[in-house]
């Protein structure tokens, strides 16, 4: 479990290359601007096994550049002690959901609140598609959506 006084959250997707580096790096810049990055320990994950060691798409860190953040993420999978180690585990669609539960359900007494990132979503758009197949613009909407619930999610546990 996290240090004493510690919250702890994982953000999920499939690969670990689009979506989860993105909200990992925008939570990770609120978290400093508000001050409290140091009472967090903020990562992000795959379900998959596809991307292990392989830095975040290219359009995604220039996305993120564009907005002033910067990242050195390499992609990893999530493994049964993320269970034990974080307190929230947010995913991105209803497939990876549906896989973290089932995997969740593997790890007796674990703590971890695994929900949908986009839960927390003002604009109630709960599913974060991934944009790997998409143009620019859709890893501007995945920032903006990502910026929107992480905003929310701070402030719900700050």
């Amino acid at each position: 479990m996290a240090a004493t006084g510690t919250k702890s959250v994982l953000f999920v997707c499939l690969g670990n290359i689009c979506r989860s580096p993105i909200a990992e790096a925008v939570f990770s810049k609120m978290a400093t601007d508000s001050g409290v990055v140091d009472k967090w320990v903020i990562d992000s994950g795959a379900t998959s096994d596809w991307n292990i060691g392989s830095s975040p798409d290219a359009r995604g860190l220039a996305c993120l550049r564009k907005h002033g953040i910067e990242t050195s993420h390499r992609a990893r999978q999530v493994t049964n002690d993320d269970f034990m180690s974080f307190e929230y585990i947010l995913c991105m669609d209803d497939s990876n959901l549906s896989e973290l539960s089932r995997r969740s359900n593997l790890v007796k007494n674990n703590p971890a609140k695994v929900e949908l990132l986009g839960s927390y979503d003002p604009q109630n758009q709960r599913i974060i598609k991934d944009p790997y197949y998409g143009s620019d613009e859709d890893f501007e909407k995945v920032y903006e959506q990502c910026a929107r619930c992480c905003k929310a999610f701070l402030e719900k546990n700050s």
